[in-house]
């Protein structure tokens, strides 16, 4: 099962609690379960749910993964015609008119999500995850991240998203009260944070840290919050300091997984902990989760060095079911990876990007989240972004892109820190001032988008120093 028959329980203990809000718009426990069983009941197809955030997502959502029925979540921002190619590609495993069903849990080893990835230009690719690998998930998740009945969570990103998927179904799962937003809006955020007692607040690191500091500023009261889960990639320093200030009695927790992979590795910040320095890592293995880092012959690689990172554990999806161009999910000694690049120092995972983002210059690899590391830790940075450009010489060449912070940043401290802390392979060849953090539809980083920005001449990348 994945979480139907909990919905059904949630709905019998407490029927006129919230379960799922979005805005102004509200359902009660028992009025999500009656409108998705209906749904489910009707016939009309639930195999390709592609809507902005609401709550009658969370309907078709449930009615989608009914009994043995299987569901693929798209983006509603992706180009019609992309769109378009997905329902081709879906008409031959999923039925047209599909059969009736009842509003409960189908064979645990069946599939019931079709994942579908979100790209620049090509076909999103599409992958399966069966209702055992999400069941064990929540199991795990719901014990190590401390999410009981009763609270109430706000994940205000695009439900299309994987880790915003997620986060609704757990809850839906647990009994806690899942919120969202209409659309991405900071005061908004606030607004349901104070005043819907909103316990839990789940996001990328981008937006935590606006929520944040822009909470700090206004003065938004988010001393109710008890957990921020950020996802994605390591907290900066700047963006866990903020984050503290505003809401100084949460437990921050980081953690870094993968849709095809699930749960890697997680870290649990206490309130009043010291902070640890800012760096690339992220903690370590999720409970259940086997983590090593190998090289390219499959083989454990030394304490501190570079290599593969590989999972095995019953979180993994069943693999992908178009697209797949062997850098997405694949198997390496024996486990599974998604080709991103890290290093294991001390039993924690330190994540070093995507093996795409790596740049090779004069024939050395640098990972850029080790130089944005050091770049974000200087007096004047809001944000660092490093990738690489072409160059006639060494092939690639670093270049650093710069959000300042207020009252900018000097060239000449920048490249201070590059040679007090970093190699002179990673040191950047090129520093640019970026007027917007490069960002995908889901709020996500992106070094391929800055590196576009450069060669395309884009108006939000200027010369610096």
């Amino acid at each position: 099962m994945p979480f139907l028959d909990r919905v059904s329980h949630w709905a019998g203990q407490r029927p006129d609690e919230p379960a799922v809000v979005c805005g102004p718009e509200q359902l009660s426990w028992a009025r999500l379960r009656a409108r998705a069983a209906a749904l489910a009941a009707s016939g009309e197809p639930t195999g390709l749910l592609r809507q902005g955030n609401g709550v009658d997502f969370a309907v078709r959502w449930a009615a989608g993964v009914a009994e043995e029925r299987v569901c693929a979540v798209l983006d509603p921002l992706e180009p019609q015609q992309r769109a378009e190619e997905v329902r081709r590609r879906l008409a031959a495993r999923l039925p047209a008119a599909p059969a009736p069903a009842r509003l409960r849990d189908g064979d645990p080893g069946s599939a019931f999500l079709i994942g579908l990835t979100s790209g620049t230009t090509a076909v999103p690719k599409a992958f399966s995850r069966s209702r055992r690998s999400w069941q064990r998930s929540f199991e795990v998740s719901t014990g190590c991240f401390g999410l009981r009945p009763g609270d109430r969570v706000l994940a205000p990103g695009p439900l299309s998203a994987s880790l915003n998927l997620y986060t609704l179904s757990e809850c839906l799962w647990a009994g806690a009260a899942f919120h969202t937003l209409p659309r991405l809006d900071v005061a908004a955020a606030h607004a349901e944070i104070t005043g819907r007692g909103v316990t839990r607040l789940v996001g990328v690191p981008a937006v935590l840290r606006v929520l944040a500091e822009r909470g700090v500023t206004a003065g938004a009261d988010a001393g109710g919050l008890s957990a921020v889960l950020s996802a994605g990639q390591a907290l900066d320093a700047r963006t866990l300091e903020a984050v503290r200030r505003w809401a100084p009695g949460a437990t921050v927790w980081e953690y870094y997984g993968a849709a095809e992979l699930g749960f890697v590795a997680a870290r649990r910040r206490r309130p009043g902990e010291p902070a640890a320095p800012a760096g690339t890592g992220v903690g370590a293995a999720f409970p259940g989760v086997a983590l090593a880092v190998l090289d390219d012959a499959g083989h454990p690689v030394p304490e501190g060095v570079p290599g593969t990172v590989c999972v095995r554990s019953e979180l993994v999806c069943d693999g992908y079911l178009w697209g797949d161009d062997g850098r997405a999910l694949g198997e390496l000694g024996g486990m599974a990876t998604v080709r991103d690049q890290g290093a294991l120092r001390g039993g924690q995972l330190h994540v070093l990007g995507r093996l795409s983002d790596m740049v090779v210059t004069g024939g050395h690899n640098v990972y850029p989240q080790e130089v944005e590391a050091v770049l974000a830790a200087v007096p004047g940075v809001a944000d660092a972004v490093v990738t690489g450009v072409p160059d006639a010489s060494h092939g690639q060449r670093v270049l650093a892109g710069i959000v300042p912070g207020p009252g900018g940043v000097r060239p000449a401290r920048l490249r201070e820190a590059a040679a007090a802390r970093l190699g002179p392979p990673q040191r950047p060849r090129q520093y640019v001032e970026l007027g917007e953090l490069p960002l995908t539809g889901h709020g996500k980083l992106s070094r391929r988008l800055l590196r576009d920005w450069v060669l395309d001449g884009d108006r939000r990348v200027r010369p610096l120093g």
